[in-house]
C-alpha cells in the first residue's frame, strides 16, 4: 500500500475551521515510538480467522513454519503467529516500539530493520508478514528483498484491519475525521489492492477478507484512534479537543460507554516460486 495518510487513520470528530496541513510520511512513521505503550494496550488484534485464511492459502500449517514479521510494532501479530506455534522472528525499525516489544515478548527475538532492507538471509524463512505495516514500505525494493529472502514455495502475507464503513456509526465517524484532516477515509480500502501492494506486478495476489469486531470502552476506542499516526503528529493539545469532541458522539451512540468496533482485514497473500 502506498498511501500511508488513508491506510492509517483514525475515526474523530468535526468543528475544525479547515484541514492541518499533510505531515510527512517520514513523521508519521516514526511518531508510533513516542506512543507505544500507548499502541500495545489499546490497538486491536486479529482474529483466528485470519490465521485460518493464510494456513488455507498457503497450504500448510503455522505451526513449524520459520516466519518473520516485518514492522512488528509491539508485537500483535508477533504473539499471535507465535500462539499458531510458528517460529517466528520479528524485524522492526522503531526504538520505541522495539522496547516496547522486549517488554511484552522476552522469548521472541527481534532485530532492527526495515522491510526494504532486511536482515535475513537468502531463502531463510516460509512466511514474511507485515501486519499494518506494508504501507510504510518502498515496494520497488521491499518486494525484491521479499523474494529473496522467502524459501522456494514461501509467500508474504500483507494485512491491514480496515474500518467497516457499511456499519453507520463508523462511516459518521469516518466523515467526521474527512472533514477535520482533509483526509479520504473511504480510499483505505480501495487503496489494499494488489496493484498498490506491487506496482511491478511481480507477485500473483490472492485476496481475502475476515470481518470481525470487538467490544470495547470508550476510553478503550479513543486511545486507539489516537494512537494513529494522523493524531500523533499534530500534538497534544489539537489532540486532546479532537478527541473530547468524538466521546460526546460516540456516548450519545453507545450510553453505556462500550464501543463495538467493526472491523475487515484485509488480506493480501502471495507465493514466491517453487
Amino acid at each position: 500500500m502506498t498511501t500511508p495518510p488513508s491506510t492509517d487513520h483514525p475515526i474523530g470528530a468535526d468543528r475544525t475551521p479547515e484541514p492541518p496541513a499533510e505531515p510527512s510520511r517520514t513523521a508519521r512513521a516514526h511518531s508510533f515510538n513516542a506512543a507505544a505503550a500507548q499502541y500495545a494496550a489499546n490497538r486491536p488484534s486479529y482474529p483466528p480467522a485470519l490465521f485460518d485464511a493464510i494456513e488455507d492459502l498457503t497450504g500448510r500449517p503455522l505451526t513449524g513454519a520459520r516466519a518473520a514479521d516485518i514492522g512488528a510494532g509491539t508485537g500483535i501479530a508477533t504473539a499471535l503467529l507465535h500462539a499458531r506455534g510458528a517460529n517466528v522472528i520479528a524485524v522492526e525499525p522503531g526504538d520505541g516500539m522495539a522496547a516496547q516489544f522486549r517488554r511484552a515478548l522476552p522469548g521472541i527475538p527481534i532485530i532492527r530493520g526495515t522491510g526494504d532492507d532486511l536482515p535475513l538471509t537468502d531463502a531463510s524463512v516460509d512466511l514474511i508478514t507485515y501486519a499494518q505495516a506494508w504501507h510504510w514500505t518502498d515496494p520497488a525494493r521491499a518486494v525484491p528483498e521479499a523474494l529473496r529472502v522467502l524459501r522456494p514455495g514461501g509467500a508474504l502475507a500483507l494485512w491491514w484491519n480496515t474500518d467497516a464503513l457499511d456499519v453507520p456509526w463508523i462511516a459518521e465517524a469516518a466523515a467526521r475525521t474527512e472533514r477535520h484532516f482533509g483526509i479520504d477515509v473511504s480510499a483505505e480500502k480501495r487503496n489494499v489492492n494488489a496493484r498498490a501492494a506491487d506496482p511491478t506486478g511481480r507477485l500473483d495476489f490472492t485476496h481475502r477478507t475476515v470481518r470481525w469486531s470487538r467490544r470495547v470502552p470508550v476510553d478503550t476506542h479513543l486511545a486507539n484512534i489516537g494512537s494513529h499516526s494522523v493524531f500523533l503528529v499534530h500534538g497534544a493539545e489539537h489532540t486532546a479537543a479532537f478527541l473530547a469532541e468524538e466521546r460526546e458522539h460516540l456516548l450519545r451512540t453507545f450510553p453505556d460507554g462500550f464501543v463495538e468496533e467493526v472491523y475487515e482485514v484485509v488480506l493480501l497473500l502471495a507465493k514466491s516460486p517453487a
